[in-house]
């Protein structure tokens, strides 16, 4: 498995499958953050503070054939960032989506093989896991994955800074959950999220699901009217533009 070395130095689920999709990897438990990501590290991070008023929206679980183009069309039309957490089994299904997310800007995040509940899980297969959707990534785009997403938030602190000592990664969770996994319907998604927005803020949601993504030219025109700007997760951090940043593939630890 292929490890990566950062040249710049760092600073600092769904509830059902869709039709077409590669398989999801259990049933999902009630998505929630951990009860410890009171306890701050550089390894979890939930929402940033900024001096400016910036958001990032997130989107989990694709890429999707139809629903992620869609999504994109969206941006680009607003010339707006987000941030994709893909999952590795998908990454390799669609790869012209992918390429597409990383050529139009966006960033891409990791978000596991096989959306399993890692908190389940062996660190070894944790870090299988991870890898092989970071390598996955990086033969598609140039880049592998700065940040990761737990599948359901179902991540220990101790595998949190397991991973952040092992793959220099960060946990990025979210400070914004409008529920859409539930399908609780396309308005109520959008209102749920321009309530909770504020500067700072990680926008969780997921691009597989149909009422997510109609919901999001209301989301983000709305979103843009309360005078909020949209970045990457690493750009929020005060990171390089993912697309900026250059890597190199070595054997071992990854080192920042």
């Amino acid at each position: 498995m292929t490890i990566y070395s950062r040249r710049t130095l760092l600073s600092a689920g769904t509830a059902a499958c869709v039709f077409g999709l590669p398989q999801i990897a259990e049933a999902a438990p009630t998505i929630k953050l951990p009860t410890d990501v009171s306890q701050r590290d550089a390894a979890t991070i939930t929402a940033v503070r900024t001096k400016s008023p910036v958001i990032a929206m997130t989107f989990d679980d694709g890429p999707h054939p139809s629903l992620t183009p869609a999504l994109l069309d969206m941006l680009k039309a607003r010339n707006l960032r987000a941030t994709f957490y893909l999952i590795g089994n998908r990454v390799v299904t669609w790869p012209d989506i992918v390429r597409r997310i990383a050529d139009e800007g966006h960033e891409i995040g990791n978000h596991s093989w096989s959306h399993p509940n890692l908190a389940k899980l062996s660190n070894a297969k944790v870090l299988d896991q991870i890898d092989r959707t970071s390598d996955a990534i990086f033969k598609l785009t140039g880049r592998p994955p700065v940040t990761f997403r737990p599948p359901y938030g179902s991540f220990t602190r101790s595998q949190r800074l397991m991973l952040y000592k092992n793959r220099n990664l960060p946990t990025i969770l979210w400070s914004v959950d409008p529920q859409d996994w539930r399908r609780p319907g396309s308005n109520t998604v959008k209102n749920r999220i321009l309530k909770g927005a504020r500067s700072g803020s990680i926008i969780l949601s997921h691009d597989i699901q149909k009422g997510t993504v109609r919901a999001m030219p209301g989301t983000f025109d709305g979103l843009t009217g309360k005078g909020l700007r949209f970045g990457t997760v690493s750009q929020m951090m005060g990171w390089p533009l993912w697309q900026n940043r250059q890597f190199r593939a070595v054997s071992g630890r990854s080192k920042s």
